[in-house]
């Protein structure tokens, strides 16, 4: 029992107080050694369960638990003894301090647990939390490595933008030496230019007035002309004037006629109107009588039609009633001759002679 808890303990101490990646310089190398010694003892676990469940002969097995119990308790001797010669900073060595006591009680508490319920499920549930604890530490890590590596890509990125700035600058200070250099050529270009354009000017301003004098002389010419075409249509438009006015004379002569005219076949017109209103009112009235006498003569033709209709589905149904009485008659002798009832009823033999002559007679009544 004693071995079963060294070995539960031992295990757990595995389990929970696994090194992460190693860090650097000198700690390393120490690190490395506690690991190596953890997996060698996973494997001396390994190897001790696979002898328990195997079906060799005891004595086998004997001498193998045997020296499988000897490696794995030297194993976990250099293993406390290499924890306790790690050179590590005041820091880690209380992180350690408080892992051992954290694993001391978590294995007092399995002990008790194996002792009391047979089994270390709390154990397996702390090894399970410290497992999670620790996947979360190494996503922290990772996510911090990534961070840094962010990081020094940003700082690349600034440096390249940095130069490529500093070239941009210079470039810029080149150009802007280079359009001072053509902003003095252009001043000197513009103060050539503007001495010949100005005596340009006045070459152009002599010439111009010349062409303005030219000019104003056929303006001249020409306004005397057109002042003498205007005279000439002042007095096209007299003349068109007095026209136009005796022309107006005798259009308000023949308006006047034709209003004349127009009052007279206005006048005829509305005789004419109430002519046709009145033949209209005598036309209305006829229309009303005519409509009432059509009224009467129709109401008498529907009562005709109706008295006939009624006459001739009376006359349907009387033809009916002896096409049907005469079914039933016929029906009805059928039944009678089918079922010998009533003259056709079969009479019954008599004596011979006087039977079948009184037979014979009656036949030839019935017959008749």
């Amino acid at each position: 029992k004693q071995w079963y808890q060294r070995r539960v303990a031992i295990t757990a101490g595995g389990a929970i107080l696994q090194i992460p990646d190693p860090p650097p310089h000198s700690q390393s190398n120490a690190l490395d050694q506690i690991a190596h010694m953890l997996n060698g003892q996973k494997q001396l676990e390994s190897r001790f369960e696979e002898v328990m469940n195997s079906t060799e002969s005891p004595s086998l097995r004997t001498a193998d638990t045997t020296s499988l119990k000897m490696n794995m308790k030297i194993t976990a001797q250099a293993l406390f003894k290499g924890i306790k010669q790690n050179p590590l900073a005041a820091e880690n060595l209380i992180k350690l301090q408080n892992d051992r006591q954290y694993l001391e009680d978590l294995i007092a508490e399995a002990l008790e647990e194996v002792s009391t319920d047979n089994s270390f499920d709390g154990l397996i549930r702390a090894t399970v939390d410290e497992k999670e604890k620790k996947s979360k530490l190494q996503e922290t890590i990772l996510r911090e490595e990534e961070a840094r590596r962010k990081v020094r890509a940003l700082q690349r990125q600034l440096v390249d933008l940095k130069k490529s700035t500093e070239n941009e600058i210079q470039t810029r200070n080149e150009m802007i030496a280079h359009l001072k250099d053509q902003l003095q050529e252009t001043r000197a270009k513009t103060t050539m230019e503007k001495r010949y354009i100005e005596k340009e000017c006045q070459v152009q301003k002599q010439m111009n007035n010349k062409k303005c004098t030219m000019v104003e002389a056929d303006l001249q010419a020409e306004l005397e002309r057109l002042q003498a075409q205007l005279d000439e249509e002042n007095k096209v438009n007299a003349e068109t004037e007095t026209w136009v006015r005796k022309h107006h004379d005798m259009l308000q002569e023949q308006v006047e006629v034709w209003m004349d005219k127009y009052e007279t076949e206005v006048d005829k017109k509305s005789e004419e109107l109430s002519q046709l209103k009145a033949t209209k009112a005598n036309g209305l009235l006829k229309l009303q009588e005519l409509t009432q006498k059509y009224t009467e003569y129709e109401e008498v033709v529907l009562e005709d039609r109706d008295l006939k209709e009624k006459a001739r589905l009376a006359l349907l149904k009387s033809e009916q009633e002896v096409v049907c009485a005469t079914k039933l008659q016929a029906w009805w002798r059928g039944v009678m001759v089918r079922r010998g009832l009533g003259p056709y009823a079969k009479k019954k033999k008599g004596k011979k002679g006087k039977g079948k002559k009184g037979k014979g007679k009656k036949g030839k009544k019935g017959g008749k």
